[in-house]
């Protein structure tokens, strides 16, 4: 991803909300199935670490791109987003080159 996709994807992010709320039991096998699904849904999402979660923001970022296949576009203080480009031509977000 170069950085103007990036900073696309970035402008985008700033007016969604949250879908996902991590908290204390951080990072689970059914969050992971639910973002997963949501990817494939929507292609961009945020996620927001709630307080009650002692683990890292960028750590949590990291495992569930690994774990979704998908991209980290940024993380600012407890707010993660995360790109996975979509299979639907009809809903696909374009891309800059």
């Amino acid at each position: 991803m170069t950085s103007k996709q990036r900073a696309y994807l970035k402008s985008l992010a700033m007016t969604m909300d949250p879908i996902f709320q991590i908290g204390k039991s951080s990072v689970t096998p059914e969050l992971i199935t639910a973002i997963q699904e949501a990817l494939t849904a929507r292609e961009l999402i945020k996620v927001s670490v709630l307080q009650n979660c002692g683990d890292d923001p960028k750590a949590i970022a990291e495992i569930l791109a690994e774990r979704t296949h998908s991209q980290v576009v940024q993380v600012i203080g407890k707010k993660i987003v995360l790109y996975k480009e979509g299979k639907d031509d009809k809903k696909r977000i374009e891309l800059p080159l």
